[in-house]
């Protein structure tokens, strides 16, 4: 089984390898839901992996129904990420009735080449999950991140395991959303998938000495991958493996 970290630094991902991911996805502002990775943020962090890393494409916050200079711009992210030896990246694009944008997709998924293409969870926005999970085979994505259109993978998981049902093998239907290491061993079994996602972050303490209290929103510590809670997810996730091999 494979548990990708979502990591918003160098930091980060160095924590999530530390604790035994499998793989990172690299963004940044995860408490938008994740956004691109600066060129610099994307070839330090290839510099120092030693494990796979994928790179969330998402230009802004909030809907996943992009204009004709946004996706350019997401090209053009994609190259920069081929050219610096990414394994992969992750993006998603919707028309305006919920469909996949296949004519874009189709050209962003052109851009990148050799990379693994992941489509991200503007899938839990589609109108319709079994058909869009058709179009995303059809493109030709080695994988969908998703939550079953639910606040959680957990509160997901019936229309999880359907997913996974319907690949047969064609794509990973890979859970993400409030994954942590008391369930993931449960949701794995739940939805027969073997792949999982998860940020295993936690807000650091502040170094500042001086601070200003009419500005506290700019004076927490920054949120980070922890290493303990990725170990404790992969491990949770080895035995869940381990045990899924007995029986």
């Amino acid at each position: 089984m494979m548990l990708e970290i979502a990591a918003n630094s160098v930091a980060s991902a160095l924590a999530a390898q530390e604790g035994g991911a499998g793989r990172v996805e690299l963004c940044t502002a995860l408490e938008l839901g994740g956004l691109t990775p600066s060129h610099a943020l994307i070839a330090l962090a290839r510099e120092r992996l030693r494990i796979p890393l994928v790179v969330l494409i998402r230009p802004r916050a909030g809907d996943f129904l992009y204009s004709e200079l946004e996706c350019e711009t997401m090209q053009h992210d994609i190259e920069t990420c081929g050219a610096l030896g990414c394994d992969g990246v992750v993006l998603g694009v919707l028309d305006a009735n919920g469909e996949v944008d296949m004519p874009r997709c189709r050209t962003l998924i052109a851009a990148a080449g050799t990379m693994g293409v992941t489509f991200h969870r503007a899938f839990d926005l589609a109108r319709d999950p079994s058909s869009s999970l058709d179009d995303l085979i059809a493109l030709g994505c080695e994988r969908v991140l998703t939550s079953g259109a639910q606040a959680s993978a957990v509160d997901g998981a019936t229309l999880i395991r359907e997913l996974v049902t319907q690949a047969t093998g064609r794509l990973a239907v890979m859970p993400g959303a409030g994954i942590t290491a008391q369930n993931i061993a449960a949701l794995a079994a739940a939805t027969g998938a073997r792949e999982f996602h998860a940020s295993a972050k936690s807000r650091q303490p502040s170094g500042m000495q001086h601070q200003r209290a009419v500005l506290s929103d700019m004076e927490s510590g920054e949120l980070r991958s922890d290493a303990g809670q990725v170990r404790a997810m992969a491990t949770a996730l080895a035995t869940a493996a381990q045990r899924a091999t007995r029986f």
